[in-house]
């Protein structure tokens, strides 16, 4: 939701850890500060903005010191103000501290802290944390018992950093269902939300787990227990991921780059083990009951996995959003949740998996980021490995676990009986053309794309339309227009709009379809039936098809050609063609591609 970042070394760190929360800005970048430890206490310059704003206006560049945290936030408690930016302090400045999470009792901790005459400036829930520290060294605890005590009264969750003046030498930091790693360096350690914190400088990592504060300083780290203080052994982790990686490498914005980089995030997917594969469609098949599972995005990644597991394994496996889950679907023993997050710490479905190990169901994941809480809370992860993705808009990450969800049910077929393994073959190589094909459409048809945005970007209320497996491709092209082009976009199954929608049917509205190839005939005719409900009514259709014959058709308005391709993949060559197409109306109107207003990469509170 937000981004910390911490350094503690022998030499200046100003300059690393202005870099380091540049790196973590697609957190949030509302406001932005840093607090660095000098002769005079923790010097804490703050301010609303983008984080190369603010440094130039507060001169984080003149700051100088050996150890200092930062922050760059997405608001939740309290409205975007200088005084609601982090760093917190506390009454006499001496402590500074920054913090990801929500603290529910707030409110209760922030009036008894004010009967005890502590002055707050802020409206955040954050701000409490600072002045509980202080609190407690009053009655002349020592600084680590006054900071495990202060964590000990927070409830909620909660990721914490911090400095103080009478401790120069060290950083604390505690994790509660919200991520926080620790980097190892030489002379040199750092914290961060997530691993773009420091890739640059190590990629040694430990993760912290829930429950645990540690202690930093530039030789070394310790970790504890919140609880007792008792000592926690971790395992130093390598990272995979290149800090190239992180940067545009040449494109103007980080959504466009990974567009492009999708041929080679689908055939890593494709290289994750057959082993890996079967055991998440082994837990599917052999459950009592299965669930497909995600919110966002990722929930339109499960329901294509829901629809490619009713046609290619007979199976009927419901894909159901997971801030809706508990209060719908009761899984418990025998059955088998499957959760599809992109960073791991998504907490909504954390929260699905929690409760689904309460009731003694089986658990299992697809994930994005290594050592991430939800890649640790399943009995059975599936890292992706897409690399990382900057953009908020998520188009790599997605495509990946769409096609490790069409690998998975495929398998399933296997397990069922649907498929022979002459069916798996000829499907596998039907997948594996899917990159080729993504690349020739971005090398030769991107173009197109862009032209047709400029045609009709200046339409602002859309209607996205698609059957069967398009329908999610549907809801996921419609849901970017949303994010990042800020028009009003909504998706729906074709066959739907028939029953009340088309009464919205006007010279003002537009529709775009989603075209399925003719050989999956039903399915064509069904949606060409569709189409010609729109223009009947006098409404305006573009479409995304294939179809060279009808691409001559009077029933359309305007069109984007997609290459032909086998049935199996046309909609993940669908959603490409609509990822660009977002990504040019968003440029055509100027809007802020990587940085989508009020939108953050991980939504890590309720």
């Amino acid at each position: 939701m937000c981004g910390i970042s911490g350094i503690i070394s022998s030499n200046t760190i100003t300059k690393k850890l202005l870099n380091s929360i540049q790196n973590l800005e697609y957190r949030g970048y509302d406001s932005c500060g840093m607090a660095i430890i000098n002769s005079h206490g923790p010097v804490i310059r703050k301010n609303i903005g983008h984080v190369a704003d603010v440094a130039e206006k507060e001169l984080f560049l003149s700051m100088d010191g050996y150890v200092g945290i930062a922050h760059t936030r997405w608001a939740t408690h309290g409205g975007v103000t200088p005084a609601n930016a982090h760093p917190h302090a506390n009454c006499d400045g001496s402590i500074a501290v920054v913090h990801n999470g929500i603290i529910s009792n707030y409110l209760d901790l922030k009036q008894t802290l004010i009967k005890k005459r502590h002055h707050f400036i802020s409206e955040t829930d954050s701000e409490v944390i600072p002045h509980l520290i202080e609190e407690y060294r009053k009655g002349g605890m020592p600084l680590e018992s006054a900071f495990s005590a202060a964590l000990k009264e927070l409830e909620g969750s909660f990721a914490v950093a911090m400095v103080a003046y009478e401790e120069p030498g060290r950083i604390f930091c505690a994790k509660h269902e919200s991520p926080l790693i620790i980097g190892l360096g030489n002379n040199e350690n750092y914290l961060g939300s997530d691993f773009n914190a420091f890739i640059e400088y190590t990629k040694d990592a430990v993760v912290m787990d829930d429950g645990e504060y540690a202690i930093i300083s530039n030789e070394g780290y310790a970790i504890k227990r919140i609880g007792d203080g008792s000592p926690v052994l971790k395992k130093v982790m390598q990272i995979e991921w290149d800090a190239e990686m992180s940067k545009k490498g040449g494109f103007p914005h980080y959504m466009l780059k990974e567009i492009y980089e999708q041929p080679e995030t689908v055939n890593k997917a494709l290289a994750i083990s057959q082993e890996a594969i079967i055991s998440l469609a082994r837990g599917l098949v052999d459950s009592r009951r299965a669930f497909l599972t995600g919110v966002g995005t990722t929930f339109y990644a499960a329901q294509i996995g829901q629809y490619y597991l009713a046609s290619e394994a007979g199976l009927s496996i419901p894909a159901i959003s997971s801030d809706e889950f508990l209060e719908s679907t009761p899984a418990g023993e025998g059955d088998f949740v499957l959760a599809v997050s992109q960073s791991g710490e998504t907490y909504d479905t954390l929260r699905v998996l929690r409760e689904a190990k309460n009731r003694k169901a089986k658990t299992a994941a697809i994930v994005n980021v290594i050592g991430s809480t939800m890649a640790r809370l399943v009995d059975t992860t599936v890292m992706q490995g897409s690399g990382p993705e900057i953009c908020v808009i998520s188009t790599k990450a997605a495509l990946a676990q769409m096609v490790i969800l069409i690998r998975t049910a495929i398998e399933a077929g296997i397990i069922t009986g649907k498929l022979t393994p002459a069916d798996r073959k000829a499907k596998l190589k039907q997948l594996e053309t899917l990159p080729g094909l993504i690349s020739d459409f971005l090398n030769e048809h991107s173009a197109f794309v862009h032209n047709l945005a400029k045609r009709q970007a200046h339409h602002h209320n859309w209607l996205y339309l698609g059957r069967g497996k398009y329908y999610p491709i549907a809801l996921e092209a419609a849901l970017k227009v949303k994010e990042v082009a800020y028009l009003h976009t909504e998706g729906m199954p074709a066959g739907f709009l028939k029953h009340g929608t088309i009464a919205l049917i006007d010279e003002k509205l537009k529709c775009l379809v989603f075209v399925p190839t003719e050989k999956e005939h039903e399915l064509y005719k069904m949606t060409m039936s569709s189409i010609e409900e729109i223009k009947a009514r006098g409404g305006s259709v573009v479409a995304i098809h294939s179809s060279r014959a009808f691409a001559k058709s009077p029933l359309l308005d305007d069109q984007l050609l997609l290459p032909s391709a086998p049935p199996l993949v046309m909609p993940l060559v669908a959603l490409v063609a609509s990822q660009l197409l977002s990504y040019f109306f968003a440029t055509t109107l100027g809007r802020n591609v990587d940085k989508p207003r009020a939108l953050a990469k991980s939504v890590t509170v309720a």
